[in-house]
């Protein structure tokens, strides 16, 4: 299998490619980039794992989720044994469905500009969400921390997880 060029192609076609790169200013080569450079296709492993490691500090009982191949989230454990599960479904907002025994019990609105939070805004906003209702608010003030939790896996957590940190 060749690569093509502009000398390899069936006759009036070099021209026409040719015409197009330069119009769109790459050549034969470049790769077109995405038509929204702002868009993330939810969160990545390691970003969700500083999640919830720093929702952890803070006392909150957060665990990494895996929910599929690739994706990742944080789920939450509440009272009551509900679960809320944030950032799985690949969008760019944060938003999160509230479960219990995989029954949709409530859920937390895509929350206002957090296309844009980094990882220390959205432990805040995760740490400020009330949970009380069937849709989610965020308090104005996040509550006092708790005594932090134990982060998962212990000594093992580097070698469970395949030695893949940074």
């Amino acid at each position: 299998m060749g690569r093509w060029s502009c000398s390899n192609l069936p006759d009036g076609t070099s021209t026409q490619l040719a015409s197009w790169q330069a119009l769109l200013g790459r050549g034969a080569n470049a790769q077109q980039t995405s038509r929204n450079a702002r868009y993330r296709s939810g969160m990545d492993e390691f970003r969700a794992r500083r999640v919830v490691d720093a929702l952890r500090d803070r006392g909150v009982n957060a665990h990494l989720l895996r929910g599929g191949v690739d994706q990742f989230g944080i789920r939450v454990s509440l009272t009551g044994g509900r679960d809320a599960e944030w950032d799985t479904d690949g969008t760019a907002g944060l938003e999160a469905q509230v479960m219990l025994d995989g029954m949709l019990v409530g859920y937390v609105p895509q929350i206002e500009g957090s296309e844009d939070f980094d990882e220390s805004q959205i432990v805040d906003a995760i740490a400020r969400t009330d949970y009380d209702q069937p849709i989610a608010r965020q308090r104005t003030v996040a509550p006092e921390p708790g005594p932090p939790l134990t982060r998962e896996g212990g000594v093992f957590r580097r070698f469970l997880d395949g030695f893949r940190y940074r």
